[in-house]
């Protein structure tokens, strides 16, 4: 019988041979497994069964949401929130420090080497002792006579690697990870907002180049009003009284159209603003407001959870307090520690490199807290209840976002039937007015009757103005409602370090 004991290997080889054993303990990790919480959902929307808008239109493949408008104008502001938006670019500075954390995060898992010299020449005799020291030097040669000299050079390497054993370290780059992802889609989000609020800005201004025509129209209409009845004051038909009331409606009218002007001044502002630039340095031309209502379609609540960037930051917020609960729970397992060294030490550095002047050493260490007066518990505690009020704060945008996209259908299909209501009741007040004026001009009809179906058709000009302002406004935040095209598989892009676009 062979009673032979094995032989272990010595130096350095016995710390090769004990990575694998390391390796299989720092496989394990301590905390719940994330799953995504559950959210109250329905098969459709309630707004938006039995209504067929009359423009539908998806957002094409491959192009930006606002093209579904066609306004060349639009397309230009929209494309320079992306390069020039202040608050998108500090979105974007948050995402990449977020990323940095990450690989910050990672170098932890790694063992740390570090390399040093040292090299030390000392003399002493009779009552005078010296000393010169010089990092990584040689010994220098020659005595000096009634003196002793001492030389020592040495050079060494030391590791130490703590290993994840309980799954700590990967844990908290798990959260890191999700928190990258969360800002990733924070970027997302901030570009959609900035686009969404460029677009309505864009069409509440177009909103108003209108009503200063309607303006425009009607005070050519009064001012020829005004001539009527000053007519009719030269031919004795009328009283002065009607003159004045004309210029009243006149003047107040006037006054209208130049607040408006201020209205218009106040939005493209606001553009210039959102595209990065002092308003001084940007002039939109005049343009037409569209007629066209794109709706774009919603499909079915459950979309939303893959399609709204904000759902998406707060479900990866959720998965990084998951990852937390885990790093919590491994403060109760002991640390492990790898620590070795290696090198040599010499008194000169022409022996320094030789076999017999080498030395090395490597042994573990196990840290564990016995006793910090409930501490531990107190940060597993704290961790799940920030867990869940992550759940619930997903839970809750979940809903939010269920309420706005219903509240943008129901808006989009009352204004489309009370836009078609709408257009009638201006084709009938400016049939009235003609009718009236004609037969103030024949005196069959006091001038306050004149008055009454002018402001008539004015206030049904701007009410159907106003009408279709919204429309567009609430189409634009639909998009908005519905992700604008965004979708959370850009989350997997983000994760290496692509930002979404």
């Amino acid at each position: 019988m062979n009673t032979q004991r094995p032989v272990l290997p010595r130096g350095p080889a016995r710390v090769l041979s004990l990575l694998p054993a390391a390796l299989t303990l720092a496989a394990c990790a301590v905390g719940p497994t994330y799953h995504r919480p559950s959210v109250a959902n329905a098969p459709v929307y309630k707004e938006n069964q039995g209504w067929k808008p009359a423009t539908p239109r998806a957002i094409p493949p491959n192009q930006q949401w606002w093209t579904i408008y066609d306004d060349p104008v639009l397309d230009g502001l929209e494309q320079q929130v992306q390069v020039s938006n202040q608050t998108l670019k500090a979105s974007e500075a948050a995402y990449r420090a977020a990323q940095a954390v990450v690989s910050e995060q990672r170098g932890t898992l790694l063992p740390s080497l570090t390399a040093t010299g040292s090299g030390t020449r000392s003399g002493y005799g009779g009552s005078a002792l010296g000393s010169s020291t010089g990092a990584g030097s040689a010994a220098l040669g020659g005595r000096s006579p009634g003196y002793i000299h001492q030389s020592s050079i040495t050079i060494d390497a030391q590791a130490s690697w703590t290993l994840d054993v309980w799954g700590r370290i990967r844990r908290q780059v798990q959260s890191d990870e999700a928190l990258a992802q969360a800002s990733a889609a924070d970027v997302a989000a901030a570009r959609l907002s900035a686009q969404v609020t460029l677009a309505e800005d864009y069409f509440q201004m177009r909103t108003a180049e209108q009503e200063q025509r309607i303006y425009q129209t009607y005070i050519a209409d009064l001012e020829n009003a005004l001539r009527i009845t000053q007519n009719q004051v030269r031919a004795g038909i009328t009283t002065l009284a009607d003159v004045y009331a004309a210029q009243t409606q006149l003047e107040n009218t006037q006054v209208a159209d130049i607040n408006v002007q201020l209205t218009r001044a106040t939005y493209e502002h606001a553009i210039a603003v959102l595209i990065g630039k002092p308003p001084d340095q940007l002039s939109v031309p005049q343009g037409a407001l569209t007629t066209t209502i794109p709706v774009v379609p919603v499909g079915v609540p459950s979309d939303l959870l893959e399609r709204r960037p904000d759902i998406a930051a707060a479900e990866r917020t959720v998965a990084s307090e998951n990852a937390l609960i885990g790093v919590a729970e491994s403060a109760w397992f002991p640390d492990l520690t790898l620590s070795a060294s290696a090198g040599y030490t010499a008194t000169s550095f022409a022996k320094l490199f030789r076999a017999g002047n080498s030395l090395w050493s490597f042994g573990p260490q196990l840290a564990e807290t016995l006793f910090n007066g409930g501490a531990r518990l107190a940060a597993d505690r704290a961790a799940r209840a920030v867990y869940d009020e992550a759940v619930a704060n997903y839970r809750q945008t979940v809903l939010s976002a269920f309420q706005s996209v219903e509240n943008d259908l129901v808006t989009l299909r009352v204004l489309e039937r009370s836009d078609g209501l709408q257009v009638t009741a201006v084709g009938a007040a400016r049939l009235s007015e003609q009718l009236t004026l004609n037969q103030y001009t024949a005196g069959i009809v006091a001038y306050s009757s004149v008055l009454t179906v002018q402001t008539t058709r004015l206030v049904s000009e701007i009410s159907l103005l106003a009408i279709q302002s919204q429309q567009l406004v609430a189409s634009a935040n639909l998009v908005s409602q519905v992700g604008g095209g965004w979708s959370a598989s850009q989350l997997d892009l983000a994760s290496r370090g692509v930002p979404s676009r």
